[in-house]
């Protein structure tokens, strides 16, 4: 499974520039991968003018509990098709991790117009399930 790139244009000082978000597409849903702070800014800010949950997947390339239960989370895209689910890898964007107080990988983090509304710290499919059930509607 490739990853599609799309092009975001954010505007600084009028100049827009492009910003790449890979797009990880699943059978139905997709997963977000943000890899610029302003960009994920700029997402989080929109999203709270929505009541739609995002389940946010704090990562890392060498974490291994982050690659085993990466194929659930891309499940829960394509069951979960109401609620956003964002990819981020703590090394790229310290700042957001810092901002939900990530300590450890995975933590995925369930937020709902801006407010955390639930976490779940570690490699848990079942309680993210159970979680995710609760508050994505």
């Amino acid at each position: 499974m490739g990853a599609n790139v799309s092009t975001v244009y954010e505007n600084n000082n009028n100049n827009a520039a492009p910003i790449k978000t890979n797009i990880l597409p699943t059978k139905k849903g997709r997963v977000i991968a943000f890899h610029s702070s302003s960009n994920w800014k700029i997402h989080f800010e929109a999203s709270k003018q929505t009541s739609k949950l995002m389940v946010i997947d704090f990562t890392a390339s060498w974490c291994g509990p982050c690659q085993i239960i990466q194929p659930a989370f891309n499940e829960f895209a394509e069951k979960y098709t109401e609620v956003e689910f964002i990819k981020i890898d703590v090394d790229e964007l310290m700042d957001a991790a810092q901002e939900f107080g990530v300590q450890a990988m995975p933590t995925f983090v369930l937020v709902k117009k801006g407010k955390e509304v639930d976490k779940v710290v570690g490699a848990k499919k079942e309680e993210l399930m159970k979680k995710i059930e609760k508050h994505r509607c």
